[in-house]
């Protein structure tokens, strides 16, 4: 069986954290809890301030197993406005990471 995962490119996340509330929402977590915790990242550049919003899982995120064994996407990447989020094998996932920049690659234990 291969791994899967979830490929997050950052560089097109706009913060809405629609990913937080739907993990929440999928797994019954109380708002203090998540599966996915969004990043705020305030930087300096010459040119002025640049902001980076990070979605990344946390201890608690198992890829939403009873969605994807019923052959659905997780929630978070169901409900990713920026469609910024992927899930599949991480084989193919690290393929795509070397086209882009500013992507990270997420496997669950």
């Amino acid at each position: 069986m291969s791994e899967f995962g979830l490929l997050i490119e950052y560089h097109y996340c706009t913060g809405c954290l629609a990913c937080e509330v739907a993990c929440q929402q999928e797994h019954n977590h109380p708002a203090s809890r998540t599966g996915i915790k969004v990043t705020e990242y305030v930087m300096e550049t010459p040119t002025g301030l640049s902001i980076d919003y990070v979605p990344f899982p946390t201890a608690l995120c198992d890829l939403c197993a009873a969605r994807t064994q019923r052959g659905e996407q997780p929630s978070c990447v169901k409900h990713c406005q920026a469609n910024c989020m992927r899930y599949g094998r991480v084989d193919e996932l690290a393929k795509e990471m070397e086209k882009k920049p500013r992507m990270v690659l997420f496997k669950p234990r």
